[in-house]
């Protein structure tokens, strides 16, 4: 893909970037037999209680339902478009299995038109297919990766995202994740080789609010700005200092530095390696 940008009639679109879409087959609709409608939640949970805030309105979207298990083991399937999703940033693959079965996949950045993928143990080591952690050679670079073998690709999905298979011990592989963490993951746990496509999205630009409205995106107010009833820091004369030790969010809690994972965690065993570890913080296992 390329990166396209405006001439500068108005100030909305003079910093404004957008994908060229050139790997965007034209022309080509969705598949309506996988697609769905959707009602986004907004930010709000059971009870309709905002509990993630500056989330709501944005363009209405029709879902993609994407085949995140690859299950459809030794049946080879063509390639026979790639497609926009408006419900994540990479592109998706529409796949024609030799049984009759349409299906979408997260699409590699290799990945054409035209191609042949297969899921399996036996697979060859070619961008899309899908085979088992333990029979993926050392230094591949794999995305939409299992936790729980059969439940489905759960990590490494977004755009231009990669983990690499660094080491094999037992019944366990060793995976180094794009946040820098290494943790080990089941052997029989499935994974797609390559690459996610669509690399370039990190580059783009949006250039004015509305385009962020477009995204259910709504705007980020500072806490010092509003009143004493919507957030700990507001109320006060002028540029007036939040009057507390420490920074919190609109619900108290501190915020800034303060480590939201839970000091306890099941997983905290799979991690060889933290992400903060180059913060000073190491995973348990690392101190072991």
């Amino acid at each position: 893909m390329g990166i396209r940008s405006y001439r500068p009639y108005t100030d909305g679109v003079r910093h404004a970037t957008v994908s060229d879409f050139s790997e965007i087959n034209r022309g080509k609709e969705r598949e309506k037999s996988l697609t769905k409608g959707q009602q986004r939640k907004k930010g709000r949970n059971n009870r309709g209680v905002i509990t993630s805030p500056r989330r709501g309105g944005g363009h209405k979207r029709c879902y993609r339902q994407i085949d995140f298990r690859r299950d459809k083991h030794h049946i080879p399937a063509k390639v026979a478009a790639i497609e926009y999703d408006p419900n994540r940033n990479a592109r998706i693959a529409l796949l024609f299995y030799q049984d009759g079965e349409k299906r979408y996949i997260i699409s590699p950045a290799t990945l054409q038109v035209g191609a042949t993928v297969i899921s399996g143990s036996d697979a060859p080591f070619e961008d899309g297919n899908a085979l088992p952690l333990s029979k993926i050679p050392l230094g591949t670079d794999v995305h939409n990766i299992e936790l729980t073998s059969g439940k489905g690709g759960q990590i490494v999905r977004a755009a231009g995202a990669a983990a690499q298979v660094v080491a094999k011990e037992g019944d366990y592989v060793t995976i180094k994740l794009p946040s820098r963490e290494t943790r080990m993951v089941r052997k029989e746990c499935y994974a797609t080789i390559g690459r996610v496509g669509n690399i370039e999205h990190r580059n783009l630009s949006l250039g004015n609010a509305g385009r962020s409205r477009h995204l259910g995106r709504r705007p980020v107010v500072r806490g010092s700005a509003k009143n004493p009833v919507d957030h700990p820091h507001g109320g006060g004369e002028g540029k007036a200092p939040i009057g507390r030790s420490h920074p919190v969010s609109p619900t108290g809690k501190h915020t800034i530095g303060a480590k939201t994972r839970k000091s306890r965690k099941r997983s905290d065993s799979l991690i060889v390696r933290s992400r903060q570890a180059g913060k000073g913080r190491q995973s348990s296992r690392a101190d072991k």
